[in-house]
């Protein structure tokens, strides 16, 4: 492990030296692109000169040790020599953690998807409410939220709604929210005071670029049609819908929120490329490996991984095994909480799994 980490001090000292150069630095361009790569290498250099400099303390603290015949002197080098020792372990452990190979989607852009499941207009609802925490987090996070395609309902929220948040990292913290997403509440729409169990799907897609996928437009079939909903002017008057049909897969998209039917295609094609590369990666991942579908966040829409019991003013996380009695913090965007855990069991396993090979 330390030899390949003295390699990437080479590098990173390279890469240290061209950031500086004023050459360089009139290209942004090239710039911009070895800074990024200066700026990943970082945190693993510096944990790594951290390690050197501890190990290096309790050399010193050692050759002390031997040296003193002071009682007092030599307990209390002992115990900083056990302290010392116990954060050398805990940083060899965090890069171990950072050398990690890392997803390579963690820096995309997200295509979400939520769905209304079981439960009618109660989980149409509910779709709105997710709609507006993931809304809500991508404020906090300074990301951009925008609609690709929604399908309303008639009590308000959405039957479905796919939308794009932008930003640095957001697949990276925002990959962990596939699969079935159940809440427990008494309806608007109940007058009994009857407690209802519905249930609302969120699929997380990274946004793929056209290098990521290739499609031939041969098998892609485009459609426009009217847009049907509560639109302003143009939307039920022109054909400025758009079904996109990907014939091999039956990828099925379909994209209205434009007037424009050229940005409704846009948009649709947008999220076939996306859908396609994440049906190409789970294909593959399931080829190379069975042991993928125990990690965390597997995007199994068929896996519970969450509740928001409303009543009790707590949230689940089933994956997680955490209970947090927030929940309208958790409505209202507050869910680093619940990622932060994710993340770290994640990267356990990993650890675990890089260990074990």
């Amino acid at each position: 492990m330390f030899d390949k980490i003295e390699e990437l001090e080479k590098t990173y000292m390279d890469l240290e030296e061209k950031v500086n150069d004023p050459d360089i630095i009139a290209n942004q361009e090239k710039w911009q692109k070895l800074m990024k790569e200066y700026s990943a290498l970082s945190p693993i250099i510096e944990e790594y000169r951290k390690y050197k400099k501890v190990e290096e303390s309790i050399n010193e603290a050692e050759e002390m040790l031997g040296d003193s015949h002071d009682d007092e002197f030599r307990q209390m080098i002992k115990e900083e020599l056990s302290n010392s020792k116990e954060e050398l372990v805990q940083i060899e452990k965090n890069l171990k953690i950072l050398l990690l190979p890392k997803d390579p989607n963690d820096e995309k852009n997200v295509i979400m998807e939520i769905r209304s499941g079981a439960g009618g207009d109660e989980a149409a609802l509910f779709a709105g409410t997710l709609f507006r925490m993931y809304s809500r987090y991508s404020e906090r996070h300074r990301w951009k939220t925008e609609i690709i395609s929604s399908n309303a309902s008639d009590l308000g929220g959405f039957k479905e709604i796919c939308f794009m948040i932008s930003g640095e990292g957001a697949y990276s913290r925002l990959k962990f929210e596939s699969g079935v997403h159940r809440v427990q509440r008494v309806p608007s729409t109940e007058n009994g005071g009857r407690i209802h169990t519905s249930t609302v799907t969120v699929a997380v897609l990274p946004e793929a670029e056209k290098v990521d996928v290739n499609i031939d437009m041969n098998d892609v079939r485009i459609d426009v049609f009217r847009a049907s909903g509560n639109g302003g002017q143009c939307v039920n008057t022109t054909d400025s819908a758009v079904r996109v049909t990907h014939i091999p897969t039956g990828i099925v998209v379909s994209c209205q929120d434009e007037k424009s039917q050229i940005k409704n295609k846009d948009k649709a094609l947008k999220v076939l490329y996306s859908r396609l590369y994440e049906f190409e990666r789970k294909k593959h991942d399931a080829a190379i490996s069975e042991n993928r579908r125990q990690q965390v966040g597997t995007g199994d829409r068929s896996e519970k991984i969450r509740t928001y019991n409303f009543p009790q003013g707590r949230v689940t996380d089933h994956r997680a095994g955490i209970t947090l009695h927030k929940i309208d913090a958790i409505i209202d965007g507050d869910l680093d909480d619940i990622m932060d855990v994710l993340i770290t069991q994640d990267r356990a396993q990993k650890l675990k799994e890089s260990m074990e090979k």
